[in-house]
């Protein structure tokens, strides 16, 4: 609980000093950069949250891999958070400055999961369908799992509306395996 008090503290100031520096879109870019490459890397991981590595050694390595990737507002942050001796936690304040810049942004994460990859026309129905329900901006993630058949999931937050073809074989058997004569 307290580490994610911390990583919200941190990607709220990273917000208050990218707004007030009018760098907020540049600073969301590089932290869904830096989070997708420390969940994608997991040594880049483990070097951050390791106690042996020393700090000016895990700055100097960050600094080469991102010095030309992300902007100079988040590489500062990035050396501030390591001089305090937090860069365990730079993954989860990458993770907490997206979630509060989409809820700032009015911005609605769904997902949908399908057998096969949709169309571009029916990705833009379900983008329509998701608006009308929460008046947001909608950002849909797509993935392909092969495992549900057919049909499609699509889960918005805590919200989940399943139409595979795996859940409504897994209804069937249900009610096959229930005893009507008892």
């Amino acid at each position: 609980m307290r580490n994610s008090r911390v990583t919200i503290r941190y990607a709220k100031a990273l917000l208050q000093f990218s707004v007030e520096q009018n760098k907020i879109e540049e600073s969301y870019r590089d932290m869904l950069l830096l989070s997708s490459v420390c969940v994608q890397n997991k040594d880049l991981s483990l070097l951050l949250k390791s106690p042996i590595v020393k700090t000016d050694q895990k700055i100097k390595i960050f600094n080469e891999i991102f010095t030309n990737r992300l902007g100079r507002l988040s590489i500062l942050f990035v050396n501030i958070i390591m001089n305090k001796k937090r860069e365990s936690l730079l993954e989860g304040i990458a993770k907490s400055f997206i979630k509060i810049y989409k809820q700032k942004n009015n911005i609605e994460s769904a997902t949908i999961t399908t057998a096969v990859k949709i169309s571009e026309e029916l990705k833009d129905k379900v983008v329509s369908y998701i608006k009308s329900q929460t008046n947001n901006k909608v950002e849909l993630n797509e993935f392909v799992d092969k495992d549900i058949i057919g049909g499609a999931v699509i889960t918005m937050g805590d919200k989940q509306l399943d139409a595979s073809v795996s859940s409504q074989i897994s209804e069937l058997r249900q009610t096959f395996n229930q005893n009507l004569y008892l």
